[in-house]
């Protein structure tokens, strides 16, 4: 049957709207300047990813048109043994990036991917496929990292994790900061704080065009989530620090920037000022990742300072508000979903992966107790639901990483931190910031005074920190540079611990 006019008109206003493909572009630049990443990897396939950019710090630089960008997998670095081929639009109202969710992989192996626009080719990245469920995995390693503020410091900390003998990268939140903090700046952003999508997407090719942190992306795949700086500093769910009345229009931009530039599915594509970014990611028997969001659904912080939004230090006298029992870090839904997943699926290592401090750390000791309220510290009842959801549930080999602080830390974990009786549930290493100053030392040393439970808090140097779990223990070595400032810095292992298993806690190796 024909078109009747009003149909006819309507059809071709919407080819008028639609953008064109562009399947066989001429760049006026290389258009794969902020390299290629893999990530959440599962047992038959893994997501691809990479954005096309000539001009990355003004918007791309690129026309209003899909881009036809074709991609490979391959099982050896010179792409004789390819497995996987095919092609994805690279689209303007997502920043002209590609996720590509690749299947019909083979569990547990190596396989190296690219990808091509017009007569333009990627770098060669390298990903891993997950273990086939339920299989048994001798060995996984990892390293996790977070809070890179780009002018405080190169990326050297990207360069060595690169070169080690690694599975998977966790990437614990504030992959970037949009504001200008901080002393001894090496470098500079390339604008004012953003606010808006345009704004957002240049500080994202900003921190993905420095060539150490392209080299990390491209070696492993990365499990990823986010903190406060993703966004704005100490915001709160709907609340952000100056307490703008437009923040969730600014949170929408923010997180759908993130998703154009982080490896994750399309499942995890924002819906405006939300995003679903938690969940559970398997390797075999050996060990469950319990990918946490402690941004968008926590309660706002306890008495903030007047007129606003944010964290501060705060007492128990001023403040019972902070010790309120309904109140939540993570949100009802998200505990309930946590908590419901301690327990089952037979796995060797329960791996909590969430971006801050768990253990408590008093900022001034009793009686005049304080705590910072934008930490876990500010939602204690939440804490010690999570901690004694462990302890009567009982997963196997709970081990908590997290970082913000910007300093190393190695605790025992406890459902009530003022009970010495109180058992320890599970051992928590804090990784200290890729680049983010941190406290002096002599204020750290003081603070653990305080803190039985605290095996060693150092924040003299900046890194990450590798894992590797086995059957029988997960050795933890805390991996520093001698300076973030310079880009050749070498790099140490400042200690070494392990959390053996059946046995809650860590002790030095």
């Amino acid at each position: 049957m024909g078109l009747d006019r009003r149909g006819f008109l309507l059809a071709s206003s919407l080819a008028l709207a639609a953008p064109r493909l562009w399947a066989r572009p001429a760049f006026t630049a290389y258009p794969f300047t902020l390299g290629v990443a893999s990530g959440a990897p599962l047992p038959d396939g893994v997501v691809l990813w990479t954005r096309l950019a000539p001009d990355p710090l003004n918007g791309g630089g690129l026309p209003p048109a899909d881009i036809a960008v074709r991609w490979e997998i391959a099982r050896d670095e010179a792409f004789r043994d390819v497995v996987r081929r095919g092609s994805a639009p690279a689209e303007p109202r997502h920043a002209h990036c590609v996720h590509v969710e690749a299947d019909g992989l083979e569990p547990a192996r190596w396989y190296w991917y690219r990808f091509m626009a017009g007569d333009a080719v990627s770098p060669a990245g390298r990903t891993r496929t997950a273990p086939a469920a339920g299989s048994e995995v001798d060995r996984l390693r990892l390293a996790f990292a977070s809070c890179q503020q780009y002018e405080q410091g190169f990326y050297a900390a990207h360069r060595h994790m690169a070169a080690e003998d690694l599975d998977l990268v966790v990437f614990l939140g504030d992959y970037i900061y949009e504001s200008s903090w901080g002393s001894r700046h090496v470098r500079k952003h390339e604008g004012p704080e953003p606010h808006t999508l345009a704004q957002y997407r240049n500080r994202y090719a900003c921190y993905k065009s420095d060539p150490d942190l392209q080299r990390c992306h491209a070696a492993f795949p990365w499990l990823v989530t986010w903190d406060d700086h993703e966004v704005d500093n100490d915001y709160a769910s709907d609340r952000s620090e100056d307490l703008d009345p437009n923040f969730l229009a600014r949170r929408a931009a923010a997180y759908r920037a993130y998703w154009e530039h982080m490896p994750l599915r399309r499942g995890a594509m924002p819906d405006g000022p939300r995003m679903r970014l938690h969940g559970r990611h398997d390797f075999g028997r050996l060990a469950r990742f319990h990918v946490l969001d402690g941004r968008q659904y926590r309660d706002h912080q306890a008495c903030p300072r007047d007129g606003r939004g944010g964290g501060s230090v705060i007492g128990d006298a001023a403040c019972p508000e902070r010790m309120a029992p309904q109140r939540s870090l993570l949100g009802a839904a998200q505990e309930h979903w946590l908590h419901e997943g301690l327990v089952g699926g037979g796995m060797r290592w329960n791996i909590l992966a969430q971006p801050l401090l768990m253990a408590q750390l008093q900022r001034k000791p009793a009686p005049e107790r304080r705590f910072w309220s934008d930490g876990w510290d500010g939602y204690p009842a939440a804490r010690a639901r999570l901690l004694q959801a462990i302890a009567e549930r009982k997963p196997a080999n709970p081990v908590v990483i997290g970082g913000d602080v910007h300093f190393n830390c190695v605790a025992d974990l406890k459902p009530d931190f003022d009970d010495p009786k109180s058992p320890v549930v599970a051992a928590e290493f804090c990784g200290t910031s890729i680049t983010s100053q941190s406290q002096p030392q002599a204020r750290l040393d003081a603070l653990r005074a305080e803190s039985p439970h605290i095996r060693l808090i150092d924040g003299r140097r900046r890194g990450y920190v590798t894992l590797e779990l086995a059957e029988r223990r997960c050795l933890a070595k805390l991996r520093t540079l001698d300076s973030e400032k310079a880009a050749d810095s070498p790099i140490a292992t400042l200690a070494t611990f392990v959390v053996e298993d059946g046995r809650p806690g860590a002790q030095p190796a």
